[in-house]
């Protein structure tokens, strides 16, 4: 596809990323913008990352850039660093035969646990997930290099996986997320094929390693398509395996209310996102495991006869220790929750020095927000919402005290008191 027949400029693309491209071209190779930059452009939007393609290889690449490094052992790239901003730099990939030295598939599963075959662009533009992020943008000409339909794919608004679909998935079972976050992103639809095999396939979800999984609901959630993103993973029945507390919380909904609880949270952080308010895992954790370690605490309590915090703290401790099981919650983010949801029996205390006392914690305005989310699952009454919101509105909560930013686990540091120290006595010589 020729310039003049498509929308993106240079004008567009960031200088970093423009300094490899030419850089790699003046160094003898071909170099394109590729994947979802590419797609982003063309559909109208600002990317904020760009990935590149070439065919030099990983040593190659980094021999250019003395600001670079390699990365990986699945996949070698090469990081090229400018200032915060990183350019991804990949090697044309191909798909590998069975002598390959460098290819590895996990037997059983079909899983690739290692993939650096080297090839043409063509092959490479071929071994890609979706059709979408399978396009290359050229330096040299300005023109797009289509092999996958893509284009095509774009303006039908439709998802597509290159190749047989089942294959593809079992390949990498993320790419079943990977849809369902696109799908979300795009408002497209996820095509015929492609859709079908993902619920008879999501249990392969279960062997992605943990971390790899915290990454992928990152960006599942915090880049300002969470409720579309959830809507996705409830159709195709993907929470069970990435959400399972949660998932097994909901099927006892009769009147909707947990739903409720869920879709508007989700539909909070939208907002936050959309107005560059900062996010973290450390709430939406709060929010998907608040009913299961609510009932668990419940459950506490009348067996044990524990109280209310101890039963929610151990409670908390049961299930992110589970959930931990599915996505690998690092402790910055699990600790955190635990509090704010340890800190909801101090709501039903509205008197004396208490209160005063519970304004002024780091994590107050973060226990709030999930307090007035409590709302809609009939845990708060109206009387009872009205006066914490009123309380802490009239102490100016929102300017760092506690206030917004804390909902995400940024709270003002307090400062440390000034102490005097007593000059020291001398000691009296002896004559």
């Amino acid at each position: 596809m020729p310039r003049s027949e498509h929308n993106i400029s240079r004008a567009n693309i960031s200088s970093a990323a423009l300094k490899v491209l030419y850089r790699l071209r003046e160094g003898g190779f071909e170099a394109y913008l590729v994947g979802g930059s590419v797609r982003d452009l063309l559909l109208g939007g600002h990317p904020k990352d760009f990935d590149i393609a070439t065919d030099a290889t990983p040593e190659q690449v980094h021999g250019l850039f003395n600001n670079s490094r390699l990365i990986g052992r699945r996949f070698r790239l090469v990081h090229v660093r400018f200032g915060r901003e990183i350019i991804e730099v990949a090697t044309f990939r191909a798909a590998a035969g069975h002598d390959d030295d460098d290819h590895e598939i996990a037997e059983g599963s079909g899983r690739v646990l290692r993939d650096n075959v080297w090839g043409t662009l063509e092959d490479d533009a071929l071994r890609r997930d979706f059709t979408v992020n399978s396009l290359y943008y050229g330096i040299g000409d300005f023109a797009i290099r289509d092999y996958a339909g893509g284009v095509a794919d774009i303006a039908a608004r439709q998802l597509r996986l290159i190749g047989d679909p089942e294959q593809r998935y079992r390949e990498d079972p993320v790419r079943m997320l990977r849809a369902a976050r696109f799908a979300a992103k795009l408002d497209f639809e996820i095509e015929a094929d492609t859709a079908a095999p993902i619920e008879r396939l999501a249990g392969l979800l279960d062997n992605i390693p943990a971390a790899r999984l915290f990454d992928e609901f990152g960006k599942l959630f915090q880049s300002g398509h969470a409720y579309a993103s959830w809507q996705q993973l409830q159709k195709y029945d993907l929470t069970r395996h990435l959400l399972p507390l949660t998932h097994m919380w909901l099927n006892n909904d009769p009147e909707g209310s947990r739903r409720r609880f869920i879709e508007q949270a989700l539909r909070n952080t939208d907002e936050r996102v959309a107005t560059d308010k900062p996010i973290t895992p450390m709430f939406l954790f709060a929010i998907f495991l608040w009913g299961p370690v609510s009932g668990r605490a419940r459950q506490l309590t009348e067996e044990e006869q524990m109280s209310d915090v101890q039963a929610l703290a151990l409670a908390g401790a049961e299930l992110m220790a589970m959930q931990c099981q599915r996505i690998a919650v690092p402790k910055r983010f699990s600790l955190p929750m635990r509090e704010i949801i340890q800190m909801q029996p101090r709501f039903a205390r509205r008197t004396g020095k208490r209160v005063q006392s519970f304004l002024g914690h780091r994590r107050f305005r973060a226990a709030y927000d999930l307090y007035v989310l409590r709302g809609l699952l009939g845990e708060v009454s109206d009387e009872e919402l009205a006066w914490w919101t009123e309380v802490q509105q009239g102490v100016a909560v929102g300017e760092g005290d506690g206030g917004d930013d804390d909902t995400f686990g940024r709270g003002k540091k307090r400062s440390k008191k000034t102490v005097r120290k007593r000059p020291r006595k001398r000691s009296k010589k002896k004559e």
